[in-house]
């Protein structure tokens, strides 16, 4: 006899509460019913007059939304302990994690329990005597003196997002509020913040590492680098803190490069377009005279010199993002009109590599904000991607859908796809993984900034992928209505579309020219 596979814990939530609730109206409504016959019976009512439906009706409804009121409040000790469990278990649900500290739960005595299960303590004790204190403070005071002595940052930031303590080694600096503030520039939306929110909504515990965060902008002087190693702990009292490892030795040399190739990029732009331009001629004077595999070795050799330039473009404008530089004009346009400023290259591309490209945009779409040029480059080099990483005679589906305010286009190959550990390094500025490196050309920076561009443009990008499968890349671009006023009051500039940072930490999203 098969055995039933068990349910999950966020399983037992959802049926409790249905069944709490489908209780309530059937009790409710027998009750009603009761109410009812004795009025009728009492002689006060006749069953078929409409004072006698009105009167029930009325009874029901206010007895129902009581009785759903009091319902909630009785059984919310045991959402609380369901929505405890079910996040120790790292099961999904929607359950928020509850505050097991809060004055509510600590009256009631579910705050032990929550406690107990979440495995928080709660810092409360007033039996502490001086000599006590004074032994704590000594101990502290060693500690703190050895922090300061080390080389790493170290940071505490209490559930208020105040920053408590900080190390001597930490980019940090007091402002003319008294508030001390993170001298670090996470690129794009706010990373760390946005991350311990996340923690906050749906997490006991949690920890994240970003790779190659710099403390001020490019030429400034004494500028480093450090690898940021997050933890979070609800309820600790610094339940958010922070490692920072100062990789300036390993990371600077990079940067130094990319001021080079920066440099080199720029002399190289114009002979490569000369070249270009030879080609696209020659190709309309020579094309009748072709034979045999010339068609295809000419058209190969316009590829290899569009992705040169390609790759130039993305030097220069990697440095621009560097350098928040990256402003944009944005307008109105549709997704087909950005797709057919890279059509006839991409099938071109595909083409020399034995991959098929499909394109398929609905019709009724509604436009969209955005800047041909950059968002062209985006798809072009998502689709390049995906023909790199795509088997021999794979398939490469372009397509789009509206989601919410924005309209997503996704490129899907089917080809090697990634392991989870490539995915979430994927859009750092030079990260190329092991096997990529072995096998597909590049320079790592593509998907960065591709990333950079869309973000400019107010939208996002993301990506799943499945070892062996394939990878889906979708970046999802602002409808043109629910942005239009925002342009159209800063001249379609990308300003109030880039969100801006505020607190503890500092905002560097905004990309100016």
């Amino acid at each position: 006899m098969a055995i039933k596979e068990p349910k999950k814990t966020n399983y037992f939530w959802t049926s409790f509460h249905a069944k709490s609730i489908i209780l309530t109206i059937f009790l409710q409504i027998i009750i009603t019913a009761a109410a009812g016959l004795l009025l009728v019976y009492v002689g006060k009512l006749k069953i078929d007059s409409s004072e006698f439906i009105i009167i029930v009706g009325a009874i029901f409804a206010a007895n129902l939304i009581l009785n759903l009121i009091s319902n909630n409040y009785a059984i919310s000790p045991t959402r609380s302990m369901v929505a405890a469990v079910t996040h120790i278990l790292g099961q999904q649900t929607n359950l928020p994690v509850p505050d097991a500290n809060s004055n509510k739960n600590n009256k009631t005595g579910l705050g032990d329990a929550l406690r107990t299960i979440l495995g928080i303590k709660i810092e409360v004790d007033n039996s502490i005597d001086s000599a006590e204190v004074e032994s704590l403070k000594s101990q502290l005071s060693i500690v703190t003196n050895m922090l300061d002595t080390t080389t790493c940052g170290f940071v505490a930031i209490d559930s208020n997002r105040k920053i408590t303590y900080a190390n001597k080694a930490a980019p940090s600096h007091v402002n003319t509020e008294n508030i001390t503030e993170l001298d670090l520039l996470f690129s794009g939306d706010d990373a760390l913040r946005k991350w311990i929110d996340e923690c906050e909504n749906s997490s006991v515990r949690g920890e994240h590492i970003w790779t190659r965060i710099p403390d001020s902008l490019p030429n400034q002087e004494n500028r480093r680098f450090f690898d940021v190693v997050a933890s979070y702990e609800k309820g600790r009292i610094a339940e958010t803190i922070l490692v920072l490892i100062d990789r300036t030795s390993l990371y600077s040399v990079d940067e130094e490069n990319l001021d080079f190739l920066s440099f080199a990029a720029h002399e190289l732009r114009g002979p490569i377009t000369v070249i270009r331009g030879y080609l696209d001629v020659l190709e309309g004077e020579l094309a009748d005279k072709f034979e045999g595999d010339q068609h295809e070795l000419f058209r190969r050799l316009i590829v290899s010199s569009t992705r040169l330039s390609g790759y130039i473009d993305n030097i220069l404008n990697t440095s621009r993002y560097d350098r928040r530089h990256l402003k944009v004009n944005l307008a109105e346009s549709t997704i087909n009109k950005v797709y057919d400023v890279i059509k006839d290259d991409m099938m071109l591309r595909a083409g020399s590599q034995n991959r098929l490209l499909a394109a398929s945009f609905p019709s009724d779409l509604p436009t969209i904000a955005v800047d041909l040029s950059s968002m062209s480059e985006v798809i072009g080099n998502l689709i390049d991607n995906a023909i790199k990483y795509s088997n021999e005679g794979g398939t490469i589906n372009v397509t789009a859908a509206v989601n919410g305010d924005f309209v997503d286009v996704s490129i899907q190959d089917h080809g090697i796809g990634m392991p989870e550990s490539v995915v979430s390094n994927l859009f750092q500025k030079f990260y190329r993984s092991h096997r990529s490196r072995e096998t597909v050309a590049g320079t790592g920076i593509g998907l960065y900034i591709s990333k950079a561009i869309v973000e400019s443009h107010g939208g996002r990008i993301s990506v799943r992928s499945e070892d062996g499968k394939g990878s889906i890349f979708i970046i999802s671009i602002p409808i043109y209505a629910t942005v239009a006023d925002k342009l159209q009051s800063v001249d379609n500039s990308n300003e109030r579309l880039i969100s801006q940072g505020k607190g503890w930490i500092k905002n560097h999203s905004m990309y100016r020219g």
